[in-house]
């Protein structure tokens, strides 16, 4: 659950407002913060519901220690903004002076993200969450999340969200407001004073990753080192970097590169139905057997009569998912973005292997045609064959070419008896006389071609994997990421999963050739 906490100033209502409610901004839109795991996030404007079951209030994240219930979400343009109502419990009337004093005065929202991306920094980008509960807490992560207004009693019903804006937005303006300076001072003499410590080479790639004044004060920290211990004497010898080895920090520069460019070209072509959300197995209805319809030979004679028959495909829901353990010290001594980077890859590798049974699958299932001789002029026949059989057994003709990354290039390279490519990238010129090849992203014979490195090497399938004749499906239910704490060995355990399952209703429809 991501877990995001903010303080500011806040205003506390005059007396008999409102009976033991709070109000304020239980998350500004678009603002980066980092939760307890190193993660680095952000919500877009409404990715939190403002209907729906209530969040509960909490106290410090402790769901064993609830003290009252949010009674009003409003999405605005600063924010969502809230208003809770504090129970008359023991707990809740110690939190309610708390707040009154000072001592508490920022809100942590507790959600669960259901859709969420990254952003090229490596920043989890929040679409839609489920907000489960809204905790009263003292530790900042971020400024904006505020309570703005607190009333402790009970002679007035609750203000509406709407009007607090204002006092929102002038509460933030006084926040952001610096300090005068004085406009005159005395300055005092005093001793020399020791620098502290150098930083480890850790704290130094930390604070550059950072940047701003925490990048800032490392590097004061080590020119006053330098300027106490080794202060510059008139006719100084040169120095060199390999004098001072000591002083020289090794950055790191980000992003980590990424070998592979994690695409489900099979996926992405046919498209991923919504799979059913409850039950191991699910039905997709087929129809194996047609009505009939003939003409009648004489009037008064009985009609064509065939019984439908709709069969039921059982679809079986396969899970795909992989895990990391991270060690606790990992995550507190490496840049933050580490847990990012796992996760990151996490999802990576899912789309992939899910993308591989795919295409498997596909493969697998689809009606072998036989062994293509390799040369340019049986491939156009190869293919027309191919179209002709799907097309002579349900009328529909393939729409896609589905290819390993050696056949496209054995296609590529095609060329005619006068050294000509046989699938140009320009139109309406090849060899073929007026076939219009388009573009070789690419287009033999207006198929669209997907080239996917996760089919057997050599296959090509020519295929109607689009409309409403498709003859192969997806369903996926993707889960996302999950993170539990394992206190006894001080490590976090963070794993990516999803349901998936394929389902060819109509291998005729798909005509699978190799090249030897």
């Amino acid at each position: 659950m991501i877990k995001l906490t903010a303080t500011d100033t806040f205003i506390i209502a005059e007396e008999g407002d409102a009976p033991r409610t709070i109000s304020g901004v239980a998350v500004p839109w678009d603002v980066e913060a980092t939760v307890s795991d190193g993660t680095r996030v952000k919500f877009e404007r409404g990715s939190l519901p403002t209907n729906g079951k209530k969040p509960k209030l909490l106290k410090y994240h402790d769901d064993k220690a609830p003290v009252g219930v949010v009674t009003g979400r409003v999405d605005s343009e600063k924010g969502m903004l809230f208003t809770a109502r504090i129970s008359a419990t023991s707990e809740g009337n110690d939190m309610l002076e708390l707040i009154k004093d000072g001592a508490v005065d920022a809100v942590s929202v507790g959600v669960n993200p259901v859709n969420f991306s990254y952003d090229d920094e490596g920043v989890m980008v929040i679409s839609k969450g489920d907000w489960v509960e809204l905790s009263l807490v003292t530790a900042p992560a971020f400024r904006g999340a505020t309570i703005t207004e607190v009333a402790a009693t009970e002679s007035k019903p609750t203000e509406e969200l709407q009007p607090m804006t204002d006092k929102i937005a002038s509460a933030a303006n006084v926040a952001d407001t610096p300090a005068a300076s004085p406009t005159s001072a005395l300055v005092f003499a005093e001793p020399r004073r020791v620098p502290g410590r150098l930083p480890s080479a850790a704290e130094y790639i930390s604070a550059f990753i950072k940047g701003g004044d925490s990048f800032r004060n490392v590097n004061q920290l080590i020119t006053d080192h330098q300027a106490y211990y080794n202060p510059v004497q008139a006719a100084a010898g040169d120095e060199l970097t390999s004098d001072a080895p000591g002083l020289l920090p090794v950055p790191i520069v980000g992003p980590v590169y990424d070998n592979i460019n994690y695409l489900r070209p099979v996926v992405s072509a046919i498209g991923a139905r919504a799979m059913p959300a409850f039950g191991a197995t699910f039905i997709r209805p087929e129809i194996t057997t047609h009505t009939s319809v003939a003409q009648q030979t004489n009037q008064l004679d009985g009609l064509s009569s065939t019984t439908m028959v709709i069969s039921s495909n059982t679809v079986t829901k396969l899970t795909f998912g992989g895990t990391v353990r991270v060690a606790e010290q990992l995550g507190d001594w490496s840049d933050p973005a580490f847990v990012n980077i796992v996760l990151q890859d996490l999802a990576n590798q899912y789309a992939d292997q899910t993308d591989n049974y795919a295409a498997d699958q596909l493969r697998s299932n689809a009606t072998d045609q036989g062994t293509w001789a390799g040369t340019a002029a049986s491939i156009l026949n190869e293919i027309y064959v191919a179209a002709q059989n799907i097309a002579g057994s349900t009328n529909v003709l393939p729409t896609h070419l589905f290819v390993d990354p050696e056949m496209w290039a054995k296609l590529g390279g095609l060329v005619d008896g006068s050294n000509r490519p046989l699938f140009p990238t320009v139109a309406p010129f090849n060899a073929a006389g007026t076939q219009n090849a388009g573009s070789w992203n690419g287009n033999p014979l207006g198929l669209s071609m997907v080239v996917d490195k996760n089919f057997t090497a050599k296959t090509a399938i020519v295929g109607c994997a689009a409309g409403p004749f498709a003859g192969f499906e997806i369903f996926e239910q993707q889960k996302g990421a999950v993170s539990v704490e394992k206190p006894d060995i001080l490590a976090r355990q963070i794993s990516f999963r999803g349901y998936f399952a394929t389902l060819m209703l109509d291998g005729t429809k798909f005509r699978r050739f190799t090249y030897a």
